[in-house]
């Protein structure tokens, strides 16, 4: 979302013939994906019971060993192998929200393909994998990607010595692992198999957002292109108006779009540049441009239009809560909902991703800048925590990734595309879905991306065979790599 790349799925409660009319009702952090109580209707999720692993707390320490519980789901009803279960194992890494089970979009028609037994462990700190009640900074310093890696390896293991210990065998025995993600867990799909090759025989980074990026103007200019001229035009208009009527009488405007709670404009104008992104991010561009483009020719106000659109869409249907954008709200160390926080504390800390407005024709307010955001780093975390984006890309490579057997794809109206690898390289392909609402995290969803489609059903995409080529390419490459990694490896 605007200020995060939301990773989890929709779980709710309504049908399918009334997707396109129901009011979600859920709490969400700022950009965090809706989060529901317990498992969806049937068919939304492949399952949601939980179960639990011990885990390390600091993986690079020698003498701190603290553990805590992590969460995970396991789906193996599908699982091949002959009777003794040495079939494919996809791990699904699920990424900045409460993970309440295993989605059912496209990764469960993968699954059912290769034969494959899916596994998805809980991102340290979010949902029920806290090692702390209380989220005070200095309890936060274990959360990092880096740390979440390392989670990533210690439960592969355990989870393979399951699976021997389920079916008597050996512990030499390797069943052939695929690692895949979206978004931020796009990125750590690919930084896991940057960093722990001999774990995977390849992943899936879908919208995976490998660059850490300090100035991230191009989020800004992506939303324009996907909106197009004239309702880029509109959205700036607004923008303009907006800016204006903050300065004569910021409560009454604020009112209007349901955001009186948010004292600082900063916060306010924000929540109004995210609302516009997640139209594109999520393939709906006509709930945000059809009403604006509309007014502008009735002669409607700009200004209620787009309130009513962020009203209508972006709080009730995807389910946005004010509060995630309040920086008063953020500071709460014990808050119901723990994902905002703990995003911006990774935001702050590590990755950036500072969506800011560029030097020119920029449709989100220039108040929003770089300066917006290390306040909002030094406000809610305290002195000295800010993102060396430097650093986090001297660990990764950024863009220049020298790894093999990751293939990234992004959608062309995606935001986010700009963090990704967007250029095919030796041994790790990259591909764009190309259509109007192909939006983030596309081939594992389907269009729109929000609210939740059952198997990433794409009929409703623009181009449905857009999404289906890219989805062969993806299920060739796995097929490959799966078979160059049969024989077993392992020699330790």
């Amino acid at each position: 979302m605007g200020s995060r790349p939301r990773v989890a799925f929709l779980h709710h409660h309504h049908h399918h013939h009334l997707l396109a009319v129901a009011v979600v009702l859920l709490l969400l952090a700022r950009g965090a994906e809706p989060i529901a109580a317990g498992g969806g209707a049937a068919g939304r999720h492949l399952t949601t019971e939980e179960r639990w692993m011990d885990q390390r707390l600091d993986h690079f320490s020698p003498t701190d060993h603290r553990q805590f519980k992590q969460r995970y789901y396991e789906f193996a009803d599908y699982h091949a192998g002959g009777g003794g279960g040495g079939g494919p194992v996809f791990l699904r890494i699920c990424g900045e929200s409460s993970c309440n089970g295993i989605p059912n979009d496209y990764l469960a028609v993968l699954a059912k393909k290769f034969g494959a037994a899916v596994v998805t462990p809980e991102h340290r700190y979010y949902g029920k994998s806290s090692p702390f009640e209380s989220l005070t900074t200095e309890n936060l310093r274990f959360l990092s990607s880096k740390q979440a890696l390392f989670d990533l390896a210690a439960f592969r293991q355990h989870y393979q010595e399951i699976l021997n210990a389920r079916y008597n065998r050996s512990s030499e025995f390797d069943n052939p692992w695929f690692v895949f993600g979206v978004s931020y867990s796009g990125a750590l799909s690919a930084w896991f198999r940057l960093k722990f090759p001999h774990l995977t025989c390849g992943s899936l980074a879908s919208s995976g957002v490998v660059l850490a990026v300090y100035n991230f103007t191009d989020f800004d200019k992506q939303v324009g292109d996907s909106a197009g001229p004239e309702c880029k035009a509109a959205l700036q208009e607004v923008t303009r108006l907006v800016d204006e009527q903050l300065r004569l009488d910021s409560r009454s405007v604020k009112a209007l779009f349901g955001a009186e709670k948010l004292k600082n404009d900063g916060d306010f104008l924000f929540f109004l540049a995210d609302a516009a992104a997640i139209g594109f991010q999520y393939g709906s561009p006509d709930a945000v441009c059809s009403p604006l483009i509309n007014a502008k020719k009735t002669g409607r106000s700009l200004v209620e239009t787009y309130a009513q659109y962020v009203q209508d869409f972006f709080i009730r249907r995807w389910g946005t809560t004010v509060s995630s954008y309040d920086q008063e709200y953020l500071k709460n160390t014990t808050p119901d909902d723990t994902s905002s926080r703990l995003w911006w504390f990774q935001v702050c800390s590590e990755v950036a991703y500072f969506q800011v407005a560029p030097k020119n024709d920029s449709i989100r307010s220039t108040e929003i800048n770089t300066g917006y955001h290390l306040d909002l780093c030094r406000n809610v975390f305290g002195e000295g925590v800010y993102p060396d984006v430097f650093m986090t890309n001297l660990y990764y490579g950024g863009t220049r990734i020298a790894a093999s057997k990751i293939v990234f794809t992004n959608g062309s109206q995606d935001p986010w595309r700009h963090a990704s690898k967007q250029k095919s390289s030796k041994y790790m392909p990259s591909y764009i879905i190309k259509c109007r609402n192909c939006g983030h995290g596309t081939d594992l969803r389907g269009c729109p991306q929000l609210p939740f489609r059952i198997e990433g059903d794409p009929s409703n995409c623009s181009s449905p065979a857009a999404v289906s080529t890219v989805r062969k390419q993806i299920a060739s490459h796995i097929s490959l790599w799966l078979s160059q990694c049969q024989e077993p490896t392992r020699a330790w």
